[in-house]
């Protein structure tokens, strides 16, 4: 047990094994790209990588140049495509980490060509094609307009051209999608058109590549399936329609407790702030050290954890730093006791896809959110 009361155990062998299973789906032509932003969807960022790396990752994406450089310090040498804002005064810090980014607007082009110019090197660049999505991202003639000014700076080299899918996994219904995929095969024919040729296309997150070969293109960008979840339901019902949810996917976070305290609690007795519960008979509940700063989230309602391998009911608000739950059917709780919040307890298990929907969000928000003093500990 690490010196904090909560902790996470990430399995490298499940993290390793879902991107080779990736592999298998994509071919060897295909550059296999895993995003690790938001600490590995909460995984822990370096170690996180480095099983990706080993299941046979070729590019690790990343949100911002904090985390290039984390990688980078840990001796991470493998290709690294920043996918979300850099700013023209960090291009000095792009060509240092020698990253490459995505791009779409013309003063971080001239910026990082400055600084490439000057250090002697060249960096890798990736245009954004706006489809619909509007969250970044050019739109037609901007897009051409851009492409011709990299071709003028001799510190840059335009390496490839991207988009992201609005709401592929929201929905068995994929028409939005498919316009999507057809806008930006016409932007890069536009580009080919212009001589803007063998730039490496990727447009497919998770559930595009489990869904649409043809969509996988140069590259494919894998987020939440490198860690053993599916995009969501309606991802996995249309894989079944289509025979491609035969995937051997394994969720490879385990997060787990221990119970501080056990107490006996009269009926009619309440529990936690708001007394927004009240006990119907003598209870015996159990206080864990973990709460909402932790990421567990206050708005789990209707939850359980599992103690001994039986689930145990949370009882009243998720505190802070401490939840309580009922531990009245389930014999010889004691302090000390390991609290499984979120994995597998012998037969039982606990899924981010429960948790989600007790917290009415997405599986992705519950690994994401646990807060990071919360140690990772590596587990094969």
């Amino acid at each position: 047990m690490p010196d904090r009361l909560t902790w996470c155990e990430v399995s490298q062998g499940a993290l390793a094994g879902n991107v080779a299973e990736f592999r298998r789906l994509v071919g060897p032509a295909c550059r296999l790209g895993v995003v690790v932003k938001a600490n590995a969807y909460g995984h822990g960022l370096v170690n996180a990588s480095r099983a990706f790396i080993a299941g046979g990752a070729d590019v690790l994406l990343v949100n911002d140049l904090w985390e290039a450089g984390r990688l980078r310090e840990a001796g991470i040498g493998v290709p690294i495509l920043v996918l979300g804002r850099v700013l023209p005064e960090q291009a000095r810090l792009v060509v240092a980490l020698g990253v490459s980014v995505i791009v779409y607007d013309e003063g971080l082009l001239r910026a990082i060509d400055e600084a490439a110019r000057a250090s002697g090197q060249v960096v890798e660049v990736h245009l954004k094609v706006e489809t619909g999505t509007n969250r970044q991202g050019i739109y037609g003639e901007e897009l051409l307009r851009l492409a011709e000014v990299a071709r003028g700076l001799s510190g840059v080299k335009l390496r490839g051209v991207s988009t992201h899918f609005a709401d592929i996994e929201d929905t068995t219904d994929h028409t939005f999608a498919r316009s999507q995929l057809a806008a930006f095969e016409d932007a890069v024919q536009r580009l080919e058109a212009a001589h803007h040729t063998r730039l490496l296309r990727h447009c497919a997150n998770s559930a595009a590549t489990i869904l649409w070969p043809e969509a996988h293109m140069d590259m494919v960008r894998l987020g939440i399936a490198a860690y053993g979840m599916w995009p969501s339901k309606e991802t996995f019902v249309a894989a079944a329609l289509t025979h491609r949810h035969r995937l051997e996917l394994t969720p490879a976070l385990t997060w787990k407790t221990v119970v501080a305290q056990v107490k006996t609690v009269p009926a009619g007795a309440f529990v936690g702030y708001g007394r927004t519960y009240r006990t119907t008979h003598a209870s015996r509940i159990a206080v864990l050290p973990v709460g909402y700063y932790d990421g567990y989230d206050r708005g789990l309602f209707g939850a359980h954890v599992l103690v001994k391998g039986q689930r145990a009911p949370v009882r009243g608000r998720i505190c802070m730093n401490m939840t309580m739950v009922d531990v009245t059917d389930i014999s010889g709780v004691a302090p000390g006791d390991e609290v499984v919040l979120l994995g597998r307890s012998q037969e039982e298990v606990v899924t981010a896809e429960q948790m989600a929907a007790w917290a009415g969000t997405i599986n992705y928000e519950i690994t994401t959110r646990i807060c990071e003093s919360v140690p990772r500990v590596v587990v094969p």
